[in-house]
């Protein structure tokens, strides 16, 4: 009887640990979104870029765990989506303002990047089953605040140039749109490898690793901003090979086939039925 009991004991320590291991994940996204605003604050644009780009890996290793273990629950979930308002859109949308942002434009450049965020996230929680797993609808918000922080790891100084205001507007309004689009984008999480091409990838997951150690302004730029531009041309290249539907003629969509004329006398092959007079008027 009394192992028995120890026995539940364990059991229930082993469910309580299990189902706060996420959460100690989703802690650590949402204090890397508070030091991203710290050093920002501070004028340390690439350290807080850094602690974006930390947030974005306890995120995605949050849901994983969740779901390998079998512990993802509602409270995780509206928990990961606050931490992630913060660190993905607050963050963000604070440390460019301080980069490269100016006046009230900037202002309100910085806080239309914030409403895309919870915007994004807001539907994506309300979303009943996504058919197809392998897309997103919208940018995920981490990837576009990348975007961002990927800038101004690149240049934490500045663009340099008489147009960096504009610049940087664009750079704030383009992942924005990106987030309350309908457009989809790649889910590289529900990939499913073959095992012939295991090896493969993790040959070029190796090779990644070492060119982000040789040059990571430069590789961690070009990543993000290919998988923005994915996107949009994914998109295109989708309405493009389409084939094009058969378009009838004449206005409204009407066929203009000319319909054989009755001549008088001529029935047509409809047998000659005797019908009432048409009343008159309105019924």
């Amino acid at each position: 009887m009394l192992a028995v009991l120890r026995r539940k004991r364990q059991t229930r320590r082993y469910q309580r640990s299990v189902y706060l291991l996420p959460s100690m994940f989703t802690v650590g996204t949402l204090f890397c979104g508070y030091a991203c605003i710290v050093f920002a604050m501070g004028g340390e644009y690439a350290t807080a870029a850094k602690f974006i780009g930390v947030a974005t890996v306890l995120d995605v290793l949050d849901g994983r765990i969740a779901r390998l273990a079998g512990a993802a629950s509602k409270f995780g979930g509206e928990f990961d989506s606050l931490a992630d308002v913060i660190s993905f859109g607050v963050a963000p949308a604070v440390l460019v303002f301080a980069w490269g942002l100016e006046g009230r434009l900037g202002l309100a450049v910085g806080f239309l990047y914030l409403t895309a965020t919870a915007l994004r996230l807001a539907r994506f929680n309300v979303q009943s089953e996504n058919p197809d797993k392998r897309y997103f609808v919208g940018m995920p918000s981490p990837a576009a605040a990348g975007v961002l922080v990927a800038t101004v790891f690149a240049w934490p100084d500045g663009f340099g140039i008489p147009q960096a205001p504009v610049v940087a507007l664009a750079v704030v309004i383009v992942p924005a749109l990106m987030m309350v689009s309908r457009i989809r984008f790649r889910a590289f999480g529900a990939l499913t490898l073959r095992p012939r091409s295991s090896f493969l990838v993790l040959l070029q997951f190796a090779l990644l690793i070492a060119a982000i150690a040789v040059q990571p302004e430069r590789v961690l730029f070009v990543m993000a901003y290919s998988y923005l531009a994915s996107g949009p041309i994914g998109f295109v290249v989708g309405r493009l090979r389409k084939p094009p539907t058969a378009r009838r003629g004449g206005s409204g969509g009407h066929s203009t086939t000319e319909l054989p004329t009755r001549k008088p006398g001529d029935t047509m092959g409809i047998p000659n039925i005797a019908r009432r007079p048409s009343r008159t008027g309105s019924a």
